[in-house]
């Protein structure tokens, strides 16, 4: 019996609904464009508040990239609520202006058009316009016009305090909570690229997009505006995304805690010599990147699920692991779906709940270098070429075709997706489950195919659908427009944004030098 089977079993015998009870939050990304669908100039606007102290609305890299942010919640329906609310309230907000449906970018000018995001004259906000300078001297700033959603995930307390009791030994319960959230980061880096298959939604860019660089894109027919690849899934996850040839020599290890703290920590403490070269600052004396190691900090380390901690005023996100354990993992790997208003579906997310209490309960040997690259190669092959009916990608036990390997690991799921719709009264996670293993054995029912599909048929560039997309989802909110009472508390949401964020400004904040050796000093402690 697989140790799979052996939990599913434990669970089933306990009758303990709380067991499977499944915490979720959403950080959802749009652009903001003009009418003409090119991508706006104009700062974040007054009426959203402020990006550096709102805690639902806030920007991303970009100026112009927007970031919608909902709490934890049990309840699916709650979280798209959420999510639907403050979509409400910025397209009551925006003058003008809409936001952009896809996850690769509008019509883009020259890159130093596009605009870093500003977050006041505090030292944490020097910091993080700091950071994104630093990003546009490393890749460019198109880079910065990426949008995608990232999904938090976590299990109740009676679910690590169940498990802790019955296999946890001598160790604490977070040291524990630790061990078991890197096992689903193992699995789910040895099979997230059914995730870029199933939910990829940006197999072609705006010509625009990739001016000036290298790439192995090809033209739509004769639609001169618009680059794609004929079987490609989700360009974003690929090397069109935040991806280096820098970065290619660091194997970041997931075996436990520690060795993933020290390898980050000396990404981050170690100088590399491209960036060295390229100097911190200019011959003003002003920052063009907060250091020259291989990383500035660990966000620009773009892995596609990460295990995080809640981080304190000032914290490092590694010293915030390091002192406190894992809290919740952040999936990263998911495009916005230009069909839908809020960028994902409800099945979308019951399946994501699926798929990671899989991995997290799925024996998770430990890995090493070469399974590590194996995973990146697989990685670029469904970005690539996922919906190739010939597709292989490669496993322990050889190569082995995307669509049997696919069926294999759903057929697996739905055992946990029982699981929890016995936990939650419902049938939804096992329709969840059914409705994806139907795309494997039909390509065309990806979101991928459909936008390519549908440029054909229109005859649009990639650019106009994505418009019409942008266009329709304005008129979907302009019929739902809040209450005066919602309205009257988000505005005052964003005015006390506002107001933190010029206290902030207030407050004497020292030598910025210092504060930033201050800051890096953190990272010593995870090595």
């Amino acid at each position: 019996m697989s140790l799979l089977s052996q939990r599913l079993a434990v669970l089933n015998e306990s009758a303990n609904h709380q067991l499977t009870r499944v915490f979720k939050g959403l950080e959802k990304e749009s652009l903001r464009v003009t009418d003409k669908g090119v991508l706006s100039q104009a700062p974040h606007p007054r009426a959203l508040g402020s990006a550096m102290t709102h805690p639902s609305i806030t920007t991303d890299y970009s100026e112009a990239l927007l970031e919608f942010i909902t709490p934890p919640t049990e309840s699916t329906k709650k979280l798209l609520d959420d999510l639907d609310k403050v979509q409400r309230y910025t397209y009551q907000s925006l003058d003008g202006e809409f936001l952009w449906g896809s996850s690769m970018p509008c019509m883009l000018t020259a890159d130093e058009d596009i605009p870093v995001g500003q977050y006041g004259s505090s030292n944490a906000g020097r910091m993080k316009s700091i950071y994104r300078l630093g990003l546009g001297e490393r890749y460019g700033r198109s880079m910065q016009t990426i949008a995608g959603i990232h999904y938090n995930f976590s299990l109740s307390d009676e679910f690590w305090g169940f498990w802790h009791k019955r296999e946890g030994g001598k160790e604490s319960l977070q040291n524990y909570k630790n061990r078991r959230y890197f096992d689903l980061i193992r699995n789910f880096r040895r099979n997230f690229w059914v995730l870029l298959y199933l939910f990829g939604a940006s197999p072609a860019v705006c010509r625009s997009f990739v001016k000036g660089r290298e790439h192995n894109l090809q033209p739509f027919g004769k639609d001169e505006h618009t680059l794609h690849q004929p079987f490609a899934t989700s360009l974003r996850m690929g090397d069109l995304g935040y991806q280096s040839s820098a970065q290619d020599s660091l194997v970041v290890c997931y075996n436990n805690l520690d060795s993933y703290l020290e390898t980050l920590c000396g990404a981050i403490t170690l100088p590399h010599d491209e960036y060295v070269n390229k100097g911190v600052k200019d011959e003003q004396g002003n920052y063009k990147q907060l250091n020259a190691s291989l990383l500035q900090i660990e966000n620009e380390f773009y892995s596609t699920i990460r295990p995080k901690r809640t981080a304190h005023s000032g914290e490092t996100a590694l010293g915030a692991l390091n002192e406190r354990g894992v809290e919740y993992v952040e999936v990263r790997c998911i495009d916005l779906n230009p069909y839908e208003p809020l960028g994902l579906t409800e099945e979308q997310i019951y399946f994501l709940d699926v798929f990671l209490l899989y991995c997290l309960l799925s024996d998770s040997p430990e890995t090493d270098d070469e399974k590590y690259l194996r995973v990146l190669e697989n990685q670029r092959r469904v970005v690539n070429q996922g919906r190739d009916p010939d597709m292989r990608l490669l496993s322990a036990a050889g190569e082995q075709s995307l669509s049997r390997w696919g069926a294999s690991l759903i057929d697996e799921m739905k055992l946990v997706a029982k699981i929890l719709d016995e936990s939650y009264g419902t049938k939804v996670y096992s329709k969840a489950v059914k409705a994806q293993r139907k795309k494997l054995k039909k390509p065309e029912l990806t979101p991928s195919a459909k936008i390519l599909a549908d440029m054909k048929t229109s005859g649009d560039t990639f650019f106009q659908v994505s418009m019409k997309q942008a266009l329709a989802h304005s008129e979907y909110y302009a019929k739902r427009p809040l209450t005066e009472t919602q309205w009257q508390a988000m505005q005052r949401q964003a005015e006390q944004s506002l107001e933190r964020q010029r206290e902030l400004d207030a407050e004497p904040q020292g030598d910025f030098d210092e504060y930033l050796r201050s800051y890096y000093a953190q990272y010593t402690c995870c090595q």
